[in-house]
C-alpha cells in the first residue's frame, strides 16, 4: 500500500483519529465505520482498490472506538438497548452522551481537518446512518452517499433476528474468549462468503489495536437517541445509492430497500450473497457500484 498519513480532528472535546492514502489532489472517499468497527476494519487491499482507482482515501475512528476520544461516565445496559430496538426504540428516560448529528459533525471535522470542501461518503451499518445524516444536515460538504447495509432508524424495518440481536451481547472475559466470540458473530451474520481466516484475523487485530466494548453500548444508545429519519430522507438531494445483502441478519433487507425508497432517485443494489459484512470476493462489485454513483454524480 502507498504510503498512508494519520491525524486528529476536533469536534468540541472529542477528538478523531483518521487516516489517509492517495492523492490529495483525487476526489476525497471518506468510509464510515459500523457499530463498535475500527478503521482497520477496511483493510489495506479494500483501500488500494479504491485509491487505484483514483480517489483519496480517508479512514476515520468513529468516537468511543479505536484512537479516538471515549465516552466517560456509567455505561448504560445493553440488553436494555437490545431490547429497546426491538420494541419501541424510545430512550426518553434515558441521556444520551451524542447521537448521530453529533457523529455525523465528527465526520464533517475530519474533512475540515485535511481542507476537503467536499467528498464521497460510503457508510456501512451505523456508518450507513451517519451517512444518511450527513445528506440530510450537511449536502453542501458531499460528493455523493452510499449507504450500506443500514436503514432509516423507523420501527419495523431493518430488524435484526434474535440470534443476531443476542451475539451483540456476547464479548468475552480475556483476549482468546472475546475473538471467538466475535468470530462467531460474524459466522452468524457474513452470509455465504464467510471465511473463517478472515474474520479471525481482523478480530485479533481490532482487539489488539483498541479493545473497548463499551463504545458499542454508547453507539447504539446514540442510534436510538436519533430516531427516525423517514421525514427527512425525502428531502436528501445527494446522489445516492443504497446497498444491502440479501442474507443480512443484523439489518434486514427491508432496512435498505425503505431507505431506497424515500431518498429520491436512490439506486438500489441487492447483493445475493451478501450478508451483514464485506467480503472479499464482492470488492470489485462493490467499487464498480460506486463507480457507477461516481458518473451519475458528476
Amino acid at each position: 500500500m502507498a504510503a498512508e498519513q494519520s491525524g486528529k480532528a476536533r469536534n468540541g472535546d472529542t477528538d478523531l483519529h483518521f487516516v489517509t492514502s492517495g492523492d490529495s489532489s483525487n476526489p476525497a472517499l471518506l468510509f464510515i465505520n459500523g457499530l463498535g468497527s475500527q478503521l482497520i476494519n477496511f483493510l489495506p487491499g479494500w483501500v488500494s482498490k479504491f485509491r487505484e482507482a483514483g480517489f483519496y482515501v480517508i479512514r476515520m475512528d468513529n468516537r468511543d472506538v479505536g484512537m479516538s476520544t471515549k465516552t466517560s461516565g456509567d455505561v448504560p445496559d445493553l440488553q436494555m438497548l437490545i431490547d429497546r430496538w426491538f420494541e419501541d426504540r424510545s430512550i426518553s428516560d434515558l441521556a444520551a452522551s451524542y447521537d448521530l448529528s453529533d457523529m455525523a459533525r465528527d465526520c464533517v471535522a475530519v474533512l475540515d481537518a485535511l481542507d476537503i470542501s467536499r467528498a464521497h461518503v460510503w457508510g456501512m451499518s451505523m456508518g450507513g446512518m451517519i451517512a444518511q445524516t450527513l445528506a440530510i444536515s450537511h449536502a453542501d460538504r458531499l460528493l455523493s452517499m452510499t449507504s450500506v447495509m443500514s436503514t432509516t432508524g423507523e420501527r419495523g424495518v431493518g430488524r435484526s433476528t434474535s440470534d443476531s440481536a443476542a451475539r451483540l451481547l456476547t464479548t468475552g472475559n480475556d483476549r482468546a474468549s472475546v475473538i471467538e466470540n466475535a468470530v462467531a458473530a460474524r459466522r452468524l451474520h457474513s452470509g455465504s462468503l464467510y471465511q473463517e481466516s478472515w474474520a479471525r484475523s481482523l478480530e485479533e487485530a481490532a482487539y489488539d489495536r483498541c479493545h473497548h466494548p463499551e463504545g458499542r453500548t454508547w453507539q447504539l444508545l446514540a442510534i436510538l437517541a436519533s430516531g427516525s429519519r423517514a421525514e427527512q430522507l425525502p428531502k436528501v438531494t445527494v446522489p445516492s445509492m443504497v446497498i444491502h445483502g440479501r442474507l443480512d441478519s443484523l439489518v434486514g433487507l427491508d432496512g435498505g430497500q425503505a431507505t431506497a425508497t424515500l431518498i429520491p432517485d436512490a439506486e438500489l443494489v441487492i447483493h445475493d450473497q451478501m450478508g451483514h459484512d464485506i467480503p472479499e470476493p464482492l470488492w470489485d462489485e462493490y467499487l464498480a457500484d460506486f463507480q457507477r454513483l461516481v458518473e451519475r454524480a458528476k
